[in-house]
């Protein structure tokens, strides 16, 4: 049986890029792009997440998997492919939206794969664990540090995203204590590789947190990060002191983040303690985040087609073997993965 797949969001900027992805990888793959303008060619599907009324053509095109890359806050896709028994990958919610997700999706029969791939790039870093150590029951602590680039080529969904969040504060995790925090504050002396150097970085929330803690059960979880200039994140950490986005509205906010350059690199660095010592995961991505969060969703969405799985609910990295996530990651031009001891 042929391959269909739908990308949901398939005309962002992620939306395309998985599709180009995908489509390289994988020629006999027939996919269509959902969104919500008019259509073109018959590979074209007028969907409008807020309107369940409009999805039901997808049924006509005999779709497999359903690859959402664009926001959905009140999960009408979700529910469409659990109620049909379509594949589906998610890789675009925030925490709170991942939690309320699951929440419903455990409250159905499930008769098809249901993949959470919300995480930073895709829901890689648990994967990326397992490399280092694929039994994650010895681990006591996980640090992330995020390094993110102004002249990076991003979309419109990571700036709304954190200026609709900003002025929230989320979890972390101490000794599976959960601690309340704010973005841009306490911030720690880092140093990136890549040529990056020292910089300081600050409270970040991405699901890893949740999804590190609640479902793998590392006890200590943090996340912080860094913007490649250093006077714009020593500003954004003084504006969270002073309470300011407190008091700007979300056009405010969206003008603060919304930049986005021509394109540059993402880092990412994962570093992970036991009772043994640490160790650390270097990951650059020399064509910026964009290209690194459709890998990952492409590769995710590569498993489920060519594996057999159980019909149940996964979180992105529970459906890899992590060596063969590390080897396709390290294939992929312009990816560097380093792993050192510390």
């Amino acid at each position: 049986m042929r391959t269909n797949i739908l990308i949901v969001g398939g005309k962002g900027m992620v939306g395309k890029t998985i599709h180009r992805i995908l489509q390289t990888r994988n020629p006999d793959f027939k996919i269509f792009i959902g969104s919500r303008k008019k259509e073109i060619s018959e590979y074209d599907l007028m969907i409008d997440v807020d309107k369940p009324e409009t999805f039901n053509p997808v049924l006509n095109r005999n779709i497999n998997l359903i690859i959402l890359a664009v926001n959905d806050k009140q999960d009408h896709i979700l529910k469409f492919a659990i109620d049909n028994g379509i594949d589906y990958i998610d890789i675009t919610k925030p925490t709170p939206d991942l939690v309320k997700a699951l929440a419903k999706a455990e409250n159905n029969k499930i008769t098809s794969r249901i993949v959470f791939g919300s995480g930073w790039m895709g829901g890689l870093v648990g994967g990326l664990i397992k490399v280092l150590y694929p039994d994650t029951k010895n681990i006591q602590e996980v640090k992330v540090y995020v390094y993110y680039s102004t002249k990076d080529l991003a979309g419109e969904s990571s700036a709304y995203f954190m200026a609709e969040n900003v002025a929230k504060p989320f979890i972390n995790y101490q000794n599976n204590r959960q601690i309340s925090v704010r973005h841009f504050l306490n911030s720690e002396d880092f140093r990136y590789s890549f040529g990056i150097g020292k910089r300081q970085a600050y409270n970040f929330d991405v699901p890893d947190l949740y999804i590190l803690n609640q479902v793998e059960k590392i006890p200590t979880v943090n996340v912080k990060m860094t913007y490649d200039s250093k006077s714009i994140t020593w500003l954004l950490g003084a504006f969270q002191k002073m309470r300011i986005f407190d008091i700007l509205s979300l056009k405010q906010r969206r003008s603060i983040f919304g930049s986005s350059g021509n394109g540059d690199q993402s880092v990412f660095e994962i570093v992970i303690k036991n009772q043994l010592g640490e160790k650390k995961l270097s990951l650059q991505s020399e064509k910026g985040q964009a290209e690194l969060t459709a890998l990952a969703a492409s590769l995710h969405a590569e498993i489920l087609v060519k594996n057999e799985l159980e019909n149940k609910i996964y979180f992105a990295h529970q459906i890899h073997n992590p060596e063969h996530l590390f080897q396709s990651l390290s294939e992929y031009e312009g990816i560097t993965i380093e792993t050192t001891n510390i």
